[in-house]
Order: C-alpha cells, then structure tokens, then sequence
C-alpha cells in the first residue's frame, strides 16, 4: 500500500471541507441527532470556518493519500490556536479522521507520528487530544500508542452538551 502525507493549502478547501463533513459524519451520526449533526458540520466546516482554520499560522492540515486518493487528514495546532490552554511546549492534535473504507490499515498510527514528528521539530514536550467520552475504539487506539487521560472538557454537538476526554502523551 502506498501511503504519502501531504500539507494543506487554501486551493484545498473543498477538498477539505468534503471529506471534513464525510469523515465525521460517518464516524458520529448513528450517536447523534440529526440536528446536532447538521447544525455542527455547517458551523464547523463551512468554507469560511475551513479557510481561517487553514490561514492560522499556528495551526497545519495534512491529507494522507493512498494510492493517490484522499484517505483521511489530521490537524494539528501550536501556540493559541490550541482548544485549551496547554501551555508553550504542547501540540494539539485537533482532528485525525479516516475515510471508513481505509480505516484499520494503519493510517491512524501513520498519522500520529507524523503528528509526533512535527512536534519534536518544533520542541514540543508533549501531544494531546480530546476524545468523546464514548468513542471507545478511539479511546484504547490512543492509550496503545502510550496516551493517557488527564482531563476532560466540554464539547458540543449543536445544543448537546458532551464530554471529551483530554489524553496525552510527553514524549522522549
């Protein structure tokens, strides 16, 4: 399987936008409302939103590719473009979504260390993430790759209010 990630510019925001909505729809409906969903995709990845997300210095997008096509994509954010204040020597990782036909081929893994990589280039001590409380699969993929709980913050799904946990992981 050949697998290359890619950086994210503005002439790819309907590229991301598309498989922004794709990949968390699929990974989210079936324990949503329809409403919540609806009115999360349209505030969260509306072109608008995507293109200040992607002009943010302190924030970077990546496609990963299989076989030249869009597999899924992760961000990562530094500095204040963090969702919570994590100080100067972290690295969020915002999203890291895959489309569901590539899912268990290893991207997830691929992905996070890239991830991981960027934030030793820019000597970062520690990566973290938030999580909903009820993705399990995502919960124990994130411990086998040495993350732990450490908090836990609000998220919310249009009017509902979740719960995300807060999992990191310093590194060496």
């Amino acid at each position: 399987m050949t697998v290359k990630i890619k950086k994210c510019n503005r002439e790819d925001l309907k590229i991301l936008q598309k498989i922004s909505i794709e990949t968390f729809n699929d990974t989210f409906k079936d324990q949503n409302s329809p409403e919540n969903m609806k009115a999360y995709l349209e505030k969260a990845f509306n072109l608008i939103q995507l293109d200040k997300e992607l002009s943010n210095i302190s924030s970077e997008f990546f496609f990963v590719y299989v076989r030249n096509e869009v597999a899924g994509y992760l961000k990562v954010n530094i500095n204040d473009a963090q969702s919570e204040e994590m100080g100067d020597e972290t690295l969020e990782i915002e999203r890291i979504y895959i489309k569901n036909q590539f899912q268990k081929h290893g991207l997830g893994k691929y992905m996070l260390n890239h991830a991981m990589e960027i934030a030793r280039e820019r000597n970062k001590k520690k990566i973290w993430l938030g999580v909903w409380e009820k993705n399990e699969n995502a919960i124990a993929f994130y411990k086998k790759m040495g993350f732990v709980q450490t908090a836990a913050h609000a998220f919310y799904m249009g009017d509902e209010k979740q719960t995300d946990f807060i999992m990191m992981k310093t590194l060496l």
